[in-house]
């Protein structure tokens, strides 16, 4: 199974790539990840990825790519993947495409998780994580137990720096602008399903599953 998810920052992309690995025992490739990871290790990648992620911008294609092309190859062997994050622009489409050309394989099904602008803004701006373990919270739908601090470590919550509202509105601007054409690209190549990831995480879930069987080849 070689699946892409598609959707803005915040329609739970990565929730649902944790319940199909968890599932399906394929890989998550998530770019977020990656990045944070190569700003966290401050390796020549992240610190030049950091500008761009504090201002909610993409970072750029060739950083992205040549990340994603490390992370396919150590996955040769693998039953599968998800591509969370990845690609976001339409150059990076193809990129991805030449690299699994190059592999031998293509992709399965690519999925495409809609929810309201209005809902996105909420559900960013209200999420918190821990600095030390990388736990993840929200102030609404999932606040810690001890207030401010990780129920995990201890460690003190902090605010993603785009995750603040500025941000959220700037990654929506961004991501409408450069990452919706994807939908076309897609849709031309008849491997896009759409689903309403406003749903509840169960529903979705039970929607996607349906839709990967349909699918699935591997």
């Amino acid at each position: 199974m070689r699946v892409v998810f598609l959707g803005a920052p915040g329609v739970g992309k990565g929730t649902q790539a944790d319940k199909v690995v968890a599932q399906y025992h394929i890989a998550k490739i998530s770019t977020g990840d990656l990045l944070r990871a190569a700003v966290r290790n401050q390796t020549p990648l992240g610190l030049e990825a950091k500008g761009y992620m504090d201002q909610g911008r993409l970072v750029p294609d060739s950083v992205v790519i040549g990340l994603v092309k490390e992370k396919l190859t150590e996955l040769t062997k693998a039953k599968g993947f998800i591509l969370d994050g990845f690609p976001r622009t339409v150059p990076q489409a193809e990129a991805l495409a030449t690299v699994l050309d190059g592999q031998g394989i293509q992709l399965d099904r690519v999925i495409n998780f809609r929810v309201s602008r209005e809902e996105i803004i909420k559900r960013l701006s209200g999420r918190r994580s821990c600095p030390k373990c990388q736990a993840t919270y929200h102030v609404d739908f999932a606040p810690p137990k001890s207030g401010s601090s990780c129920d995990r470590c201890g460690e003190g919550l902090v605010q993603r720096s785009d995750d603040q509202r500025e941000a959220v509105g700037m990654r929506l601007k961004v991501y409408e602008e450069q990452t919706s054409p994807l939908i076309s690209f897609y849709e031309q190549r008849q491997l896009l399903s759409h689903l309403n990831g406003a749903e509840p995480v169960e529903v979705v879930y039970r929607e996607l599953v349906h839709t990967l069987s349909v699918y699935q080849t591997a």
